[in-house]
């Protein structure tokens, strides 16, 4: 599990700066690829406090948790910190939610094209797999 755990230190970034989805309002015109980044690049331009939000549940909540998890992992952090962890892998998949959430709304409106990624799919293995570390932690 730790280096599983490891992997994800490596995988997280790609991850945040692979394409989550593909946008166009016409899909005759191409489509804009849209990453974690790209995303939060927007969102710091027009909505600050959504910005700030998406930040944390996308970037910090689950890079800190699998810090947390590889301090844990070599007998650098107390076990005590799980509970803190497993929440904080929590509010990360939040952040999965609200990509998805997007996706269905975006489709919704008509003249949206949206294709879903490997980023999304490469994102969401991240967070999955960091929630069955930290379950493994806590009952291994």
């Amino acid at each position: 599990m730790r280096y599983l755990n490891l992997a994800l230190l490596v995988l997280f970034p790609i991850a945040w700066f692979a394409p989550l989805m593909r946008a166009a309002l016409l899909p005759i015109f191409g489509m804009t690829e849209i990453s974690v980044m790209t995303g939060l690049q927007s969102l710091w331009q027009s909505d600050l406090p959504l910005a700030l939000v998406v930040t944390f549940l996308a970037i910090f909540a689950p890079y800190a948790k699998t810090i947390g998890l590889a301090l844990l992992h070599w007998q650098l952090l107390s076990p005590r910190a799980l509970p803190a962890l497993r929440h904080m892998g929590k509010l990360a998949m939040a952040d999965v939610f609200l990509i998805a959430l997007y996706i269905v709304i975006a489709k919704g409106a008509g003249h949206v094209t949206v294709d879903v990624a490997w980023g999304l799919y490469l994102f969401t293995g991240c967070i999955l797999a960091s929630i069955f570390i930290s379950w493994r932690a806590d009952h291994g």
